[in-house]
């Protein structure tokens, strides 16, 4: 007997910018009770099942293999929504994949995940950040809030691919529930009414997935980039995710090898028959490290575009 595939959304019962999400979604359609995962309450609509559990998400590791031994469901993607913690204290409305690539292999990451690996990168990245910058604009309620992608960054570790979708970015925005209302209505859209917000090898293979290298926490070339008809996005590494040392006889080292090769790997098991390149942002590394990348992607057939060679591959140049 073939398992029910199923796109599972997780909440943190103690975050209220995830429950208002959660709750402004199971507002939205008619969802059913289910029997509880693990004891925490389990809700079902069509292919969308909702859990919500009691003690954060970043250390919920293994949550699509959880499910599935307890439920017999095979979970095929995890959206987490989620609160954006941010010093700035600017109200925001964020998207990002998850991983620690950069960090010694296996090692626990402070905020959850393990070193050397990136869950794969849940496909709707791009599109979603598209609707994102539709919606929100004609939106009054969440006038004030900026919008961007987030680099890829803490855990939990899954085996699926995923992504969070984040109001911030203090307890002031957290609990916005204008701000709820259209990450849910985003949610509801792309995973309800839909049908291209996801990978399709047979209706997209070939088409462009990028992958960023260097900049800052909150994506600004990728904010760019994925904005335009025909780029899909994967795995965003910031500059504090590709760590280098360079020894005193110039070998270079560090884990920037390692963490290209986790990001690339898990973006290509997401956009299978996918065109994988990297862009990279020169002016957040030394020429020697800005050398480093590009013989590396050399020797595993990893194109390293510039921003007007992606617009050509698009048509858009």
């Amino acid at each position: 007997m073939v398992a029910t595939s199923v796109i599972l959304i997780a909440v943190n019962q103690q975050d209220i910018a995830s429950t208002n999400q959660a709750d402004a979604l199971r507002r939205m359609v008619d969802w059913t009770t289910m029997d509880a995962f693990e004891g925490h309450p389990t809700y079902a609509h069509r292919h969308l099942r909702m859990v919500y559990l009691p003690d954060g998400l970043l250390f919920e590791d293994h949550l699509d293999q959880r499910w599935e031994a307890q439920l017999g469901e095979c979970v095929q993607e995890i959206i987490f929504p989620s609160r954006h913690v941010a010093a700035s204290g600017q109200a925001s409305l964020t998207l990002h994949p998850i991983g620690v690539p950069h960090l010694p292999k296996h090692e626990v990451g402070p905020y959850g995940g393990h070193g050397g690996m990136a869950p794969p990168p849940s496909t709707r990245l791009a599109s979603w950040w598209k609707r994102l910058l539709t919606m929100a604009p004609s939106d009054p309620s969440v006038e004030g809030f900026d919008l961007s992608l987030e680099v890829t960054h803490h855990g939990p570790t899954v085996g699926v691919p995923c992504l969070f979708i984040e109001v911030g970015s203090t307890d002031a925005t957290w609990g916005h529930e204008g701000a709820a209302r259209l990450l849910a209505k985003l949610i509801h859209d792309g995973l309800l009414e839909s049908e291209n917000d996801a990978w399709d090898v047979d209706k997209h293979g070939g088409q462009l997935v990028l992958v960023t290298l260097g900049g800052g926490h909150y994506a600004p070339r990728a904010n760019q980039l994925a904005a335009r008809e025909g780029v899909w996005l994967g795995h965003m590494l910031a500059t504090y995710a590709l760590p280098f040392e360079q020894a005193e006889n110039g070998d270079v080292l560090g884990t920037w090898k390692q963490s290209i090769e986790a990001g690339l790997e898990a973006t290509r098991t997401s956009f299978p028959g996918g065109d994988i390149v990297c862009s990279m942002d020169k002016k957040a590394f030394k020429g020697w490290q800005r050398q480093a990348i590009r013989a590396h992607l050399e020797s595993v057939g990893v194109p390293l575009l510039t921003t007007h060679q992606i617009k050509q591959r698009i048509g858009q140049a």
